[in-house]
């Protein structure tokens, strides 16, 4: 990556040339402040609002679902906007800003007693949170949810903006750093403000995120003067809906055998430039009926809503094509928003390394943390570098079997962990802690470790190839709402895991029954959701399998070699 900056020229000024690898630090310190308030303040949001707003488990973890839903959800209202709007610098500064605003106005329900229901020291009984303490905090939630998108929208591509040389190596090898820095940042965050606000309590651990949002603003703004800030091309989905309305209007006309003719380019498209075989009723939108009534003299199309070019064809194309491999994502995402609930869990077991030390049960994701960076370095600098010498010629895993083997890892990960819950729930019952859900069984939490190393494998392969694959297969136009496409699934993941959990826990306890996701994991069974998830896992293995055969050869996978062509 050390030759890209020479390659950097500038786009929008006349002056010294903007972009390069001295941006990065800007950019990258932004996120990784960002993340490390971020999923600094999560591990824990379980226990705060059991414990000070008086939440039971099941709605303070559907509240943590659907605030976590929002997060991702964000990012690609975000990038629409930065796409179609106002432009990726703009989006990610408001983002900043938003984020510290958000992060205070949460630390301010530990700082002020009339923001949080309060104690009788006498009694020692609690009220309920009233309504307008609710929403102050639904607010504090709301806002870092905003700013969270404005912040994730564009970060990714933003600094694909700032490295014009763009090769399939160099595109991974960002990737893959962009990754691991952004993944240490979250470890920071899961270990030291977690014991923090297990160790100096809730006014501590919740004003440091603060701070680092604080940081990760002023990051981001240092480096402006420095940017290359690329032009708004125009409205992404209003182009969108344009070739479908254009497609239906036209929907009487007989496409030609060859596209030579009769086809509709912008002034920056190659004549040589055809339309997909692929869908091809969305080729009658670019289609030119009669030159003197659809064009300008210049060439223009008089009216976009009857005939769009090539490539605004091809794009909405791209976006559709890819769908089916995102809802694979979403789905695989489901195993990773259950990590409220395995806190309770982590919170029942040995936490003791030393007789001295023990994890936070907020901390035990540290663990996938430290599994997602190793696998990183072991692919990225033993793997590749061996697998290229055997083969005598650069060699990488084409994107879509980084995915399949990321989806099938879950499949262990999660059977891994059902498997240790019925242990750990049959231990607690023969040592008299049935009703007691706090009492610690004599179970190492180090047994939760498969989990967290194969999700961590999962991650890695899953996560950053599904990044690279969306980047790659939608055009420059959508990078933003590309690099967000992860973050949607995730979104539609937390609103699904909500779904599932709400139905579990309805038909489990109908008739008096004992929910499989009681308050006492004692008494519930999270071995079963865990059984029912992984099913969700295997079938979602199979449905990948068959979207990845449908969706054919990826760009450039027919004309270019292996180190080139990465599908």
């Amino acid at each position: 990556m050390e030759t890209m900056e020479e390659d950097i020229k500038p786009l929008i000024s006349k002056g010294k040339p903007k972009g390069g690898l001295r941006t990065l630090p800007f950019i990258l310190g932004s996120q990784g402040f960002e993340k490390m308030a971020s999923f600094g303040l999560m591990p824990n949001m379980v226990l705060y609002l059991t414990r000070v707003f008086r939440m039971d488990v099941a709605a303070a973890t559907n509240v943590i679902m659907l605030w976590s839903a929002a997060t991702y959800l964000m990012p690609i209202i975000g990038a629409f906007l930065a796409d179609s709007f106002v432009g990726r610098y703009p989006t990610i500064a408001f983002g900043t800003v938003v984020n510290v605003l958000g992060t205070l106005l949460f630390w301010l329900t530990t700082m002020i007693p009339q923001l949080s229901p309060s104690c009788d020291q006498i009694t020692k009984s609690c009220s309920s949170a009233t309504a307008a303490q609710l929403a102050f905090l639904y607010v504090s939630f709301g806002l870092m949810a905003i700013g969270a998108g404005g912040v994730r929208a564009s970060s990714l591509a933003f600094g694909m903006d700032q490295l014009k040389n763009n090769n399939a190596g160099i595109r991974e090898n960002y990737f893959n750093w962009t990754y691991a820095i952004t993944t240490m940042a979250i470890l920071v965050g899961m270990t030291v403000l977690v014991y923090l606000q297990e160790n100096l309590g809730w006014k501590v651990g919740f004003g440091v995120p603060v701070v680092l949002m604080l940081i990760s603003m002023v990051s981001f703004l240092l480096g402006s003067s420095f940017y290359v800030k690329l032009e708004v091309k125009g409205n992404v989905m209003s182009n969108c809906a344009q070739v479908v309305v254009a497609s239906c209007k036209n929907r009487h006309l007989n496409l030609p055998p060859y596209f030579s003719d009769g086809m509709y380019y912008s002034e920056n498209d190659s004549a040589m430039f055809m339309p997909s075989d692929k869908l091809r009723f969305l080729n009658k939108a670019c289609l030119i009926k009669n030159p003197q009534e659809d064009l300008t003299q210049d060439g223009r199309a008089k009216n976009p809503w009857s005939l769009c070019t090539v490539q605004q064809v091809e794009a909405l194309k791209s976006l559709i094509k890819i769908i089916p491999i995102w809802i694979s994502g979403m789905i695989m995402s489901v195993n990773m928003s259950q990590g409220s609930l395995f806190i309770l869990q982590a919170y029942s077991m040995d936490r003791h390394i030393t007789p001295d030390f023990q994890i936070p049960a907020g901390s035990i994701g540290t663990f996938l943390i430290f599994s997602a960076i190793f696998w990183i370095f072991f692919y990225d600098r033993i793997i590749i570098p061996l697998a290229s010498k055997v083969r005598g010629q650069p060699t990488r895993l084409r994107v879509k079997q980084k995915m399949g083997i990321g989806l099938f890892a879950v499949c262990l990960s999660i059977a891994s962990l059902a498997i240790v819950e019925g242990v750990r729930r049959q231990l607690a019952i023969e040592e008299g802690f049935q009703d007691h859900p706090e009492g610690v069984v004599s179970m190492s939490v180090l047994w939760l470790l498969p989990r967290q190393f194969l999700d961590g494998f999962a991650e890695v392969f899953f996560g950053v190839g599904q990044n690279e694959f969306y980047i790659t297969e939608l055009p420059q136009s959508m990078s933003s709402i590309a690099s967000c496409l992860p973050g949607l699934g995730n979104s539609g993941s937390h609103l699904i895991s909500s779904i599932i959990l709400s139905i579990i826990d309805k038909v489990t306890k109908a008739g008096g029954g004992v929910s499989w996701v009681s308050s006492n994991i004692n008494q519930g069974h999270l071995d079963y959701y865990c059984w029912v998830i992984f099913g969700i896992m295997v079938l979602n293995v199979l449905y990948f399998l068959y979207c990845s055969k449908a969706y054919g050869p990826c760009k450039g996978e027919k004309n270019e070699g292996q180190d080139e062509g990465h599908c």
